[in-house]
């Protein structure tokens, strides 16, 4: 569980970017598979986090406006 965390922890610090990702490159800099990846963007949605999804090939995830990681 402790893994899965940090994994979401990075996963929201890369979004935090304001940079658009696709589901491929998150998962080559988290270390997991893209359903990996969409699996842990569902939990920050649940969360609460607003990640934004763009379709398409051309198209990734984002943070949404007015998001920000709560200190530590």
């Amino acid at each position: 569980m402790l893994e899965t965390s940090a994994r979401l922890l990075r996963l929201l610090s890369l979004l935090q970017a304001h940079r658009e990702w696709s589901g491929a490159d998150l998962a080559e800099r988290l270390g997991v598979t893209p359903r990996t990846v969409r699996r842990d963007v569902d939990r920050l949605r649940e969360l609460g986090y607003p990640v934004n999804a763009s379709p398409g090939t051309g198209g990734g995830y984002q943070l949404g406006a007015g998001a920000e990681l709560p200190p530590l």
